[in-house]
């Protein structure tokens, strides 16, 4: 299942607000009843969200949606990031990708890519690029974390420390209306930074439905960052600090407009 842009919203109100009534969602979306209770039990089927009388509460509350969710949540949205994000990259050039299904999704665009070095402590990441003979991988060693296939700890950290690349592609669980990436994992956080540390230039890949979401790690500032790539306008505030930052602001895909 794909959620569709009224589902990804649907799932967003109500992590944000705890609960979302069928007379409310269908008044806001000026959709009937019929229609908003179709979307709730489809994504109650997809393990987001319970259903209650009246409505639904998420099922996830403030932790980490599972890697399947993850995945299928705006997927439209991420595959157009993917795209532009790769578009970006030139052939000739190495680069670092971190966990995250955003990250995938510029993988799964880089796959024409010619003479290209990826490194990675995402499996997801590797497996996709294996179909491009013209990528080589190198992929970090650490503990797998089954849910996701990222490699993370010690041992990832020091191997990223061993490169020195062109391009990081980072994606993050969460982004503060202050400017900050956030992430649920210290172990995924601390491979993170070092991906930053290593390479030249760096690109954020995240869609819109990390505005709303609050993570306790801090991974580093858009400050940092040398272009964030998205699908929708990002709150007044943080679009301002990304100007004065000189961070480029990219926006994907036909929900950008």
């Amino acid at each position: 299942m794909t959620l569709s842009i009224r589902q990804s919203e649907i799932l967003e109100l109500a992590r944000a607000e705890g609960r979302v009534g069928v007379d409310a969602l269908a008044q806001r979306f000026d959709v009937t009843l019929q229609t908003i209770r179709r979307d709730l039990g489809e994504l109650a089927e997809a393990g987001l969200v319970e259903r209650v009388h009246g409505g639904a509460v998420p099922r996830m509350g403030m932790v980490n949606l599972g890697y399947e969710a993850r995945r299928r949540l705006n997927a439209d949205a991420k595959a157009a990031i993917g795209a532009a994000c790769a578009a970006m990259i030139p052939d000739n050039s190495s680069l670092i990708l971190n966990l995250g299904t955003t990250t995938e999704a510029v993988a799964q665009a880089l796959i024409h890519h010619a003479n290209i070095t990826v490194i990675t402590n995402n499996m997801n990441v590797a497996n996709i690029l294996a179909a491009n003979p013209g990528c080589e991988i190198m992929v970090a060693g650490g503990a797998l974390r089954r849910s996701d296939g990222g490699l993370v700890g010690d041992l990832a950290t020091q191997f990223i420390e061993q490169f020195k690349v062109d391009y990081a592609i980072i994606g993050s669980s969460a982004l503060d209306l202050d400017g900050d990436l956030l992430d649920y994992d210290l172990a995924e956080v601390r491979v993170s930074r070092a991906i930053l540390r290593q390479a030249r230039r760096s690109f954020l890949v995240s869609d819109h439905s990390k505005f709303r979401r609050s993570a306790p790690a801090r991974i580093a500032s858009l400050s940092e960052i040398d272009a964030f790539f998205t699908d929708l306008p990002l709150p007044a505030p943080l679009a301002g600090l990304c100007r004065d930052w000189g961070t480029d602001v990219h926006l994907c895909g036909e929900t950008a407009g």
